[in-house]
């Protein structure tokens, strides 16, 4: 099964950088212009110049986003800014972070493990890809050489031999220990003890690894691994055999697997009359009055979805009123959907979606210049609020998918649709990484 190692992780220097937590980013694929401009007013030392630095209008082949990440990673390396661990370790990350009020603390650990084909089914994907972000995390491995963030995968530990070597460790003292952004904090603990190590290692070893976030990294991890081989033969421990990942338990309490709701704009009226036209014929329609009291509790109790149960939500097509949308013609669905795919990915709400409503019902196309039409929303009442405030014309509410659903997904050999979970928080870059050479 999977091979985990520990490697010397490379850390910012605390005798130079007092506040971790000011240095710290979220991962490329969630940091918009205004994030990254607050970033790099936060410090200068912040690693999205590494991760995601700016692109300039003067930008060339020669100098560029990608050039300029390298050198700024060279520059503070040699400053003694950045610090490689002289010991190779596994690090312990407790991330505490608050969602709706309530306080999470996800437990996860960050490692190497070699990288494998997902033909070998060692490592399970659930997710499609697209080929832009993939192009753009290739380009900071050839240039950089190096993993800025890391892939999210999720284990099994049901004898909890894994969380009890964890618990042990976390009694010592943490080598980290800083605030995020907002009420966010981090407590990082380096293991680096060989008989700790290679407990871990040998626990994981006998485990298939399943991606929850960083598809995409991953993929071009394979792609970088490719390339470099096609130059010269591997022995297969080059550092590009090799991909950083935070590894967290499947039933891990802080593990959040958010609904990407989707939003629509640019319809045309012929397509909403459609929309509205064909429901019927494939879903029983339950209406709910949007100003209704205990409005969000009433969805929340319709909205139970699952493998076996499904329910969406869908706000646009009346002002005062929210529908609830119970699939009633599984035959009918099934014709409709890509016959390629198993029947666990048939039963999917985010599937019922995609192939009924948006490519049917209202003959959108989910790849190319109309996917930009497409938009998502990681909270029910914000995705409708941003429809009642015109920014949207329709709002279309899922059930999250549960990590189970993924597994099974997995198992079975088939993905999902893109934008089909959403972990959060999506784990930081700059706490640690790998470096490749």
């Amino acid at each position: 099964m999977a091979e985990v190692r520990p490697f010397n992780g490379v850390r910012y220097n605390q005798n130079i950088i007092q506040d971790v937590g000011a240095v710290i980013c979220p991962p490329h694929d969630v940091i918009p212009p205004q994030m990254q401009d607050e970033l790099y007013h936060r410090s200068e030392y912040n690693f999205v110049r590494v991760e995601f630095g700016r692109e300039l209008p003067q930008d060339t082949p020669g100098d560029n986003r990608y050039t300029r990440a390298v050198k700024t990673m060279t520059n503070w390396l040699r400053d003694g800014v950045l610090k490689p661990d002289e010991m190779p370790a596994i690090y312990l990350h407790d991330y505490q972070f608050i969602r709706q009020g309530r306080t999470y603390k996800r437990r996860v650990i960050i490692v190497r493990v070699r990288l494998e084909e997902w033909s070998k089914k060692i490592i399970f994907p659930h997710e499609g890809t697209l080929s832009r972000s993939k192009n753009d995390r290739l380009n900071i491995l050839w240039s950089c050489q190096a993993n800025t963030s890391p892939v999210l995968a999720m284990y099994q530990d049901p004898m909890k031999v894994i969380s009890g070597i964890l618990e042990k460790e976390s009694g010592k003292k943490p080598a980290i220990k800083t605030r995020g952004i907002g009420s966010d904090t981090h407590t990082v603990w380096v293991i680096n003890h060989p008989d700790a190590v290679k407990q871990i290692c040998t626990a994981l070893q006998t485990k298939p690894l399943y991606i929850a976030d960083g598809h995409h990294r991953y993929e071009s991890a394979l792609m970088y691994k490719r390339e470099r081989e096609a130059q010269a033969p591997s022995t297969g421990e080059e550092g590009y055999n090799f991909i950083m990942m935070t590894l967290v338990e499947f039933d891990d309490s802080g593990l959040l697997i958010l609904p990407p709701h989707r939003l629509v704009r640019g319809l045309k009226k012929p397509a909403l009359r459609g929309l509205k036209d064909g429901l019927p014929v494939f879903f029983e329609i339950e209406e709910l009055p949007l100003d209704a009291g205990d409005l969000w509790q009433q969805v929340d109790r319709r909205l139970t979805g699952g493998l076996e149960k499904v329910r969406l939500g869908l706000f646009g097509l009346a002002t005062d009123r929210l529908y609830i949308l119970k699939p009633k013609n599984p035959a009918a669905v099934n014709e409709l959907m890509p016959a390629f795919h198993t029947d666990i990915y048939k039963k999917l709400d985010v599937c019922l979606v995609d192939h009924i409503i948006l490519e049917k019902l209202l003959g959108m196309a989910l790849e190319g210049e109309q996917a930009a039409t497409l938009d998502y929303r990681y909270d029910k009442q914000d995705a409708v609020a941003s429809v009642r405030d015109g920014e949207y014309q329709l709002a279309i509410l899922l059930n999250p998918v549960k990590a189970e659903a993924i597994k099974a997904i997995a198992d079975a050999g088939d993905r999902m649709p893109r934008k089909s979970t959403y972990f959060f928080p999506k784990e930081p870059a700059g706490l640690v990484f790998n470096r490749l050479v």
